[in-house]
């Protein structure tokens, strides 16, 4: 029930049965096996290759296709084959394993998958991801039962979720699911339910003297399970507990069997009406279930709070809540998430880096210093924590730990603009312009789109007498980003300041146009029109100001001097 993420889980399931019905049509001629098209191999496993550039999961077509191949095809006896084996019987060409092509077309399928996975070695390199315990808990568990018993727990959960797909949820790490440690835990259970249902189908696919119901149950077991093993720890650990898009392709096998068992009811009840009605109710309700989760995958809220109910354990669903209120501006609602989740998780850096930057927005800059300590401790390399201790360290006036925090976090993350960028207002503050201006000259480096280093240069060079070189980076800066008026207000300033009356002019409009609500682009534009003896704009663009902003520094004085400018003027022109 909308398992799928996005357009890689529809593309990769397209040409898994893209692949799945070339391989079929391989047979068309003849369903013995005997012949077969090479062609229509090669084109499975070339739709097989495209199945996995979509996503990963696309390359267990091709054991599905030989599995296929060995026992639908071919109709190898697998119990027959075993007795066989053991009895060390020499007639094993005639159990089906010898036939002609079979070996063949197994080796083309193991060569094409060879070739596939070492292509993706070469470009995605040989580097496994690293996964921490929150993400697998089960995977880093110490002893082997413990592992294979919660391991075997997950799958049964995922088939749960394939049968009564009402517990879903967009992540399933951080405790979400509680890890078993004792046998006497009641939920070994579903484990006993699990696999007493799937070897009972697998006995009947492998056993059953109807050969319709072998290849029914083969295709369908092989749909169901052979898909789903990438995701099941057995040859390497995945970096989730549960993944509700690793189910989508399985539930093609589910719905085989859901259908072939629906089929085998139908021919022995006698009130088929009630079973069809029966039916249809589960798949109305499945359908509003389908509509319902859609729903919720519209908006990150619904996505994430509908999670609290299914995960209320889960850390990670509190800090994404929390993370969408904060975005949302509601501070407060946040913090309350943030806490949930650290409480939940102590361990969790980016919950303690976002609930720290918070606090300090607030002024409570013990509590954030606290926070963002405890982050870079239990996880050296993080460098937007450390930035952040840096920022709050330099609220408090702690100027040399501050900066120590700077220069950890570029040590971390080399290529750092925002850093820079605090760095250089430490700087300003300590009255270090050259390195203030070396370090917001990194962060434009770096960004040259970072529109407040940029403005900070223009600001801090006025400021300290130095115009020419203060228009130069703010020309510089407009060419890079021609439509920001924060940079053209500063460089209309400088050049005001230069008596280029015209071009200051020129920009304090442009700015103003852009952002006609700023007091102090009207307020500046009416200083520059008072300098240059046009009093009635000037008066004008005073009277908007003040407007905009009654409080605004100097700006009323100088309204006042105006117009005790203006009388004086009418006096002497009466």
């Amino acid at each position: 029930v909308a398992g799928i993420v996005g357009r890689a889980d529809l593309l990769c399931a397209l040409f898994f049965l893209l692949s799945f019905l070339g391989y079929c049509k391989a047979f068309r001629e003849s369903k013995e096996g005997h012949n077969f098209s090479i062609f229509w191999v090669l084109v499975s496993v070339t739709l097989s290759a495209i199945a996995m550039l979509c996503k990963e999961q696309g390359i267990t077509i091709l054991g599905l296709n030989a599995v296929f191949d060995a026992l639908v095809i071919n109709k190898i006896n697998v119990l027959e084959l075993i007795q066989k084996l053991l009895r060390k019987d020499k007639s094993l060409e005639n159990a089906g394993l010898l036939r002609k092509g079979l070996l063949f077309r197994i080796t083309l399928l193991m060569s094409g998958g060879a070739s596939i996975l070492y292509i993706r070695w070469r470009i995605m390199g040989t580097g496994p991801p690293a996964f921490t315990e929150v993400d697998n808990p089960a995977s880093f568990a110490d002893s082997l039962l413990v592992r294979a018993i919660n391991y075997n727990y997950y799958y049964s959960l995922n088939a749960w979720l394939l049968l009564c797909p009402w517990w879903l949820c967009f992540d399933w790490s951080m405790g979400c699911i509680p890890l078993i440690k004792s046998l006497s835990d009641w939920r070994i259970i579903a484990l006993a339910a699990l696999w007493f249902c799937l070897i009972g189908l697998i006995c009947q696919a492998l056993c059953s003297e109807d050969s319709h119901k072998r290849r029914i149950l083969t295709l369908g077991l092989g749909f169901l399970i052979i898909p789903f093993l990438p995701a099941s720890n057995l040859f390497f650990r995945v970096g989730f507990v549960i993944a509700e898009r690793v189910i989508y392709l399985p539930s093609i096998g589910y719905c085989v069997l859901f259908t072939y068992g629906f089929s085998l009811l139908s021919k022995q009840a006698k009130k088929k009406k009630i079973l069809a009605v029966a039916v249809l109710g589960i798949l109305l309700m499945n359908v509003m279930r389908c509509a319902l989760r859609s729903s919720q995958w519209r908006s990150e809220e619904q996505l994430f709070r509908s999670a609290l109910s299914v995960c209320p354990l889960n850390a990670k669903v509190h800090y994404n809540v929390g993370k969408n209120l904060a975005d949302k501006g509601n501070q407060s609602a946040a913090i309350k998430y943030y806490r949930e989740a650290v409480r939940l998780n102590p361990k969790y850096v980016h919950a303690m880096n976002n609930l720290g930057n918070i606090l300090k927005e607030r002024n409570e800059l013990q509590e954030a210093e606290e926070l963002l300590s405890l982050a870079v401790q239990i996880q050296p390399d993080f460098a937007a924590a450390w930035m952040n201790l840096g920022i709050v360290q330099n609220s408090l006036r702690r100027f040399e730990e501050a900066e120590q925090s700077y220069w950890t976090a570029i040590k971390h993350r080399k290529k750092y603009p925002d850093c820079y960028y605090n760095l250089g207002r430490l700087y300003a503050d300590l009255n270090r312009h050259i390195d203030a201006l070396n370090a917001w000259r990194n962060a434009t480096v770096l960004k040259p789109e970072h529109s407040l280093a940029w403005n900070n240069m223009i600001i801090l060079l006025d400021n300290t007498g130095n115009l020419a070189q203060a228009e130069a980076v703010g020309r510089e800066a407009l060419e890079l980003i021609p439509n920001d008026h924060s940079l053209m207000f500063s460089l209309a300033n400088v050049l005001g300041k230069s008596q280029k009356y015209k071009e200051s002019e020129a920009l304090f409009l442009k700015a103003i146009k852009a952002n006609p609500n700023a007091a102090s682009y009207h307020g500046n534009l009416a200083v520059l029109y008072h300098r240059w003896g046009n009093l009635d704009l000037a008066k004008k663009h005073y009277e908007v100001s003040l407007k905009l902003d009654p409080t605004a520094p100097g700006t009323k004085e100088n309204y006042n001097l105006l117009r005790r400018k203006l009388e004086q003027l009418q006096k002497k022109g009466g």
